[in-house]
């Protein structure tokens, strides 16, 4: 692998996991009131784009960091409505 391709992989698994906390505090507390539905919608959609952006150019770190990003997301999503 090439430095921009790590280094295009490292801030992709950092922008990743930083949604884990929000996540597991949602999941936890039950309770996801401080959390906007239309940012979530909105990301969720730019995110797909993104995601839909690197396969075309068949960039590995940008394929990577926004399917993952994507399934965070849509959960956080999904638990948004479920303890509305």
């Amino acid at each position: 692998m090439d430095f921009l391709t790590i280094l295009g992989l490292a801030a992709a698994t950092l922008t990743t996991i930083a949604f884990l906390p929000q996540m597991f505090k949602i999941w936890q507390t039950k309770s996801a009131k401080d959390v906007s539905l239309v940012m979530l919608v909105i990301f969720n959609s730019g995110i797909f784009l993104w995601l839909i952006y690197g396969i075309f150019l068949q960039a590995l770190p940008i394929i990577l960091a926004n399917s993952v990003t994507l399934f965070f997301n849509l959960i956080i999503l999904w638990l948004k409505i479920k303890y509305r």
